[in-house]
C-alpha cells in the first residue's frame, strides 16, 4: 500500500502540472502576443477556484454515494462537505480527482481567447464546475448502479473522454457561439505568437498525461498476489497505450496536414500530440496495443480535418478546443466499442473482437448524454452571465489587447526607456515610457 500511495502522489502532481504550467504554456504560445498573459491567467485562476470548490463540495457530489445508490446525476454535496468523514489517507484520492476537475475547466478557456471578460470567466468557472463537471464526474467515474453514464448505460470511460474532453469541448462550443467572433476573424490572420512555448507545453502535457491515464487505475487496497499482478498489468497496458496512441496521432495529423496544405507544421505536431492523448484517455485500459495505435491514427487524422470546420461553419474557436477535445473525445470514446478486448479493464469485447454492436451502442449513447447535458447546462450558465454582467470585453479593449485591459500589464516589454518605440500605456500603472532625447 505504501508503494501505491507514493505512485498516486506522483500521478497527482503530474496531472496538476498538466494545467499549470503545461496547458498555460500550450495555450499561451498559440495566443496572440497581446493576450498571452490573460490566456495563461485563465488556467491559473481555474486551478485556484476549482481546487478549493472541489474540496468543499465536489468530492461529496461525485463520490459520497454508495455502490448500491448514489444518485443518477450527482451525490449529496453535504454528506462529505469539506471532506467530512474522509480519512486522511483518502486525501490522496481527493487530490487526484481534484486535478481532473481543474484541467477540465481550464481546457474551455482556449476557445474564448482574446475576448471573454476575465471577471466573467471568474464567475463562469465555479458555476460550471459545480453544475456541470461535478455531476458529470459522478455519472462517469463513481460507477454506482444509479450513476447515469457508467452505471445505467454501462459506457466505458477509463480516464475521462466524456467527463473531461467531450464535456469541455461542448462547453467551449456553446461559449464561442454566445460570445461571437473575434474582431477581424476570419479575414485577419491570427497566428500563434510563440510556437516554441506551444511545443514545450505539448511536451509537458504528454509527460503529465501518464499521471492522468496510468493514475486512473482503481486499486482495491488488498495485497494478494493476484490483485498486485492485475495492478501491474493494467498500469503497463495504460502506459504503453498512452505512448503509442500519441505517437500514432502525430503521424496521422501530419499526414492529413501534408495532404491538405502541403506542409507538416510544428503546430500540427503539437496538436497531434494532444489529439492522441485525448482520444486514448477513455480507451487506455480497454484496448490492446494494436487498438491504441489505430485510435491514435484515426484521432490524429480526424481532428486535423475537424479543426478546419470552424471556417466552414463560422464559429470562432480560437485555439481549436472543439476540433481537438470534443472531436477527439468522441472518437476515442466511440471506438472503445470497436477495439476493446475482454482482457482489458472493462472486460468487454468490442465489435472487431466478436462482441457485437452492444458495446458500441453503449458508447454512442454515453457520448450523446454527455453532449446534451454539457450543452444545456453550459448554455444556462453562459446566458445568465451574458445578460447580467456580460461575457465579452469592450471592442476598444479587444483591439488594444486583453492583457492590458484586464490585467494592466503586457507579456513583452517592447517599450523600454532607452529602446525607442512609440508611446502608449505600459505596465500595471499605465505609465508613459521614458523617452530620451536621442530616441525621439
Amino acid at each position: 500500500m505504501d508503494g501505491y500511495y507514493a505512485f498516486m502522489l506522483i500521478a497527482t502532481a503530474l496531472v496538476l502540472m498538466m494545467t499549470v504550467p503545461a496547458l498555460a504554456l500550450f495555450y499561451g504560445g498559440m495566443s496572440r502576443s497581446k493576450s498571452v498573459l490573460n490566456m495563461m491567467m485563465m488556467s491559473y485562476i481555474a486551478a485556484a477556484i476549482v481546487g478549493i470548490l472541489y474540496v468543499a463540495v465536489g468530492w461529496s457530489m461525485g463520490w459520497s454515494g454508495d455502490v448500491a445508490s448514489g444518485g443518477t446525476f450527482f451525490a449529496s454535496p453535504f454528506d462529505m462537505l469539506w471532506l467530512k468523514d474522509v480519512a486522511t489517507e483518502g486525501y490522496v484520492s481527493v487530490m487526484f480527482q481534484m486535478t481532473f476537475a481543474i484541467i477540465t475547466v481550464a481546457l474551455i478557456s482556449g476557445a474564448v481567447a482574446d475576448r471573454m471578460k476575465f471577471s466573467a470567466w471568474v464567475v463562469f468557472v465555479p458555476l460550471w464546475a459545480l453544475l456541470c463537471y461535478f455531476p458529470m464526474a459522478h455519472m462517469v467515474f463513481s460507477c454506482t448502479e444509479d450513476s447515469l453514464i457508467c452505471g445505467r448505460i454501462g459506457a466505458q470511460d477509463y480516464a475521462g473522454g466524456t467527463a473531461v474532453h467531450i464535456n469541455a469541448g461542448v462547453a467551449a462550443l456553446v461559449l464561442v457561439l454566445l460570445l461571437g467572433k473575434r474582431i477581424g476573424w476570419p479575414k485577419d490572420q491570427m497566428r500563434p505568437h510563440n510556437l516554441t512555448l506551444t511545443m514545450l507545453g505539448a511536451g509537458l502535457l504528454w509527460f503529465g498525461w501518464y499521471g492522468f491515464n496510468v493514475g486512473s487505475i482503481v486499486f482495491t487496497g488488498t495485497t494478494d498476489e493476484e490483485n498486485l499482478a492485475q495492478f501491474f498489468s493494467e498500469t503497463g497496458r495504460t502506459f504503453a497505450n498512452t505512448t503509442l496512441a500519441t505517437m500514432a496521432a502525430i503521424l496521422g495529423w501530419l499526414l492529413i496536414e501534408r495532404l491538405m496544405h502541403g506542409k507538416a507544421t510544428s503546430l500540427g505536431a503539437a496538436s497531434g500530440i494532444v489529439a492522441g492523448l485525448v482520444a486514448i484517455t477513455p480507451a487506455a485500459g480497454a484496448v490492446d496495443i494494436e487498438g491504441a495505435v489505430a485510435i491514435g491514427v484515426i484521432a490524429g487524422a480526424v481532428c486535423a480535418w475537424a479543426v478546419g470546420l470552424k471556417y466552414k461553419l463560422g464559429y470562432d474557436d480560437s485555439l481549436d478546443v472543439v476540433g481537438v477535445h470534443l472531436v477527439g473525445g468522441i472518437v476515442g470514446t466511440v471506438l472503445i466499442g470497436v477495439f476493446s478486448t475482454s482482457d482489458g479493464a472493462g472486460g468487454i469485447d468490442g465489435l472487431l473482437y466478436g462482441g457485437g454492436a452492444g458495446s458500441l451502442g453503449d458508447q454512442v449513447l454515453g457520448v450523446l448524454v454527455a453532449v446534451v447535458f454539457s450543452g444545456v447546462v453550459t448554455a444556462i450558465i453562459a446566458l445568465a452571465i451574458k445578460f447580467t454582467m456580460g461575457l465579452r470585453i469592450d471592442e476598444e479593449d479587444e483591439v488594444e489587447g486583453i492583457d492590458l485591459a484586464a490585467h494592466g500589464e503586457t507579456a513583452y516589454d517592447l517599450h523600454t526607456g532607452m529602446g525607442g518605440g512609440g508611446g502608449g500605456k505600459t505596465g500595471v500603472l499605465g505609465t508613459q515610457p521614458v523617452v530620451t532625447e536621442g530616441a525621439r
